[in-house]
C-alpha cells in the first residue's frame, strides 16, 4: 500500500514537471541557447566578456527552475510533515510493550492516516500547477 500511494505522488509530480517543462521551462531554455549563441558569434569580445555574456543568458532559466523546484520542494515538505505526525501519533499509541494485535491494529492506522496525507497532497498538486503556470507565464518567478 505504501509503495502505491509513493508511485501515485510520483506520477503526479512528473506528469506537473513533464508539463511545466514543455509549456514553460523549454521556451526558457531555447532563448538561453540562442541568446548564448549570440554571444558567441561576437567575434570582437574578449574571453571573458563572452563568459560573461553566457552566463547572463542563463539567469531567467536558473530562477525560473529553482522557483519550480523550491515549489515543489515546499508541498512535498507539507505531505513529509503529515507523514511524521502520523508515525508520531501511531508511536504515542504503541505504548512500551505492544500486542502483535496492537502492532497491525495501528499499522493499518498509520498507513490510513499516510493515505490520507497522499490524498490531500494529490489534491495541491491541480492548484500548485496552475499558480506555477501562472507565475512562469507571467515572469513572477524572477522578482
Amino acid at each position: 500500500m505504501v509503495e502505491q500511494q509513493r508511485r501515485r505522488v510520483e506520477d503526479q509530480m512528473t506528469a506537473i514537471v513533464e508539463e511545466i517543462d514543455k509549456s514553460y521551462l523549454r521556451k526558457i531554455q531555447a532563448d538561453m541557447h540562442r541568446c548564448a549563441a549570440a554571444c558567441c558569434d561576437n567575434k570582437d569580445s574578449s574571453v571573458q566578456k563572452v563568459q560573461s555574456c553566457v552566463e547572463n543568458c542563463s539567469g531567467t532559466l536558473n530562477r525560473a527552475q529553482q522557483y519550480v523546484h523550491d515549489e515543489f520542494e515546499r508541498v512535498q515538505n507539507r505531505l513529509q510533515r503529515c507523514v511524521m505526525e502520523c508515525n508520531d501519533t501511531i508511536r504515542d499509541k504503541m505504548g512500551p510493550d505492544p500486542s502483535q494485535n496492537d502492532v497491525n491494529r495501528l499499522s493499518d492506522d498509520f498507513e490510513k492516516c499516510a493515505t490520507k496525507c497522499v490524498d490531500t497532497y494529490c489534491d495541491l498538486l491541480p492548484a500548485l500547477q496552475k499558480t506555477m503556470k501562472n507565475v512562469l507565464s507571467s515572469g513572477k518567478f524572477e522578482h
